[in-house]
């Protein structure tokens, strides 16, 4: 005798079987997505990262070149008559870090960003394919200043340089590699699209002089009798930020949006 409990119970379990295996692959299509968003995500930080470490060290070359003498592109040669030890400005800053002088981009100019894809046409050929995209330069404004929350912002000075403009500096990363590399023969399309996509870091630092300090040298000498010195110095903290962002929106009305700041801070100590 024939169990009519069961019928269709093979297109029920199916159905089961069919939604289960369903719900299993789209789970994984979002786990798949999410895990290339983070490393996308830790990539932008990385870069954004190295990028402020830059900024620490053109903050302390600067402080480096001004004792030195500051270096002349007209005579190739380092002025020193014009050596000193920043000394703070007697406007409080603003915490602009952009100036028509001294950097080497203007907000709002518009660049190519171009895009880089390899296509294969045969079992051992390819073609480049490239495109390029209108893009802007962004506006900073005060952001890396107010990324340091500990600092006075309503009472901060920044010191002078020889030629007294304020020690406060932004720059376009990749506008700097482009420029170093434009005499160069030869670039690829893929070096191009990396080069305009790092256009998208900035970088930016202001410093500081936060007083005396004594400075200690260690070391052996070749004279009898050497021992370690101790000298008076001046200290200054270097604040620098990596920051990576673009214009986002519809054309004609785009906004500045910046996506990533990292901050960074070092001290040096000059000997006097």
């Amino acid at each position: 005798m024939k169990n009519y409990t069961e019928k269709g119970f093979a297109l029920v379990l199916a159905i089961v079987l069919l939604l289960a295996m369903s719900l299993m692959g789209g789970s994984l299509i979002m786990i798949s997505s999410g895990d290339h968003d983070s490393n996308n995500t830790g990539d932008q930080y990385q870069q954004t990262f190295y990028i402020a470490e830059m900024a620490l060290l053109e903050g302390e070359r600067m402080l480096l070149d001004e004792k030195t003498g500051p270096w002349q592109n007209k005579t190739q040669a380092r002025d020193y008559s014009k050596r000193h030890l920043p000394e703070p400005s007697t406007t409080k800053f603003a915490g602009e870090t952009y100036s028509k002088t001294h950097n080497n981009y203007k907000p709002g100019d518009k660049y190519k960003f171009t895009t880089f894809k390899r296509q294969k046409t045969g079992a051992n050929s390819f073609k480049n394919i490239t495109k390029d995209i209108d893009k802007y330069f962004i506006d900073t404004s005060s952001i890396c200043f107010n990324s340091f929350p500990e600092i006075d912002h309503d009472n901060f000075f920044v010191v002078l340089d020889s030629e007294g403009d304020e020690a406060a500096r932004s720059y376009n990363f990749g506008k700097i590699l482009n420029d170093a590399l434009k005499t160069k023969t030869g670039i690829t399309a893929e070096e191009e699209a990396e080069i305009s996509r790092l256009k998208e870091f900035y970088y930016e630092y202001f410093i500081e002089r936060i007083g005396s300090a004594s400075i200690r040298g260690f070391g052996s000498s070749i004279k009898a009798g050497a021992s370690d010195v101790s000298k008076n110095g001046v200290a200054y903290r270097v604040y620098g930020c990596g920051i990576y962002g673009g214009k986002e929106g519809i054309p004609g009305f785009q906004t500045d949006v910046v996506k990533m700041v990292v901050p960074l801070e070092s001290t040096i100590i000059l000997p006097k």
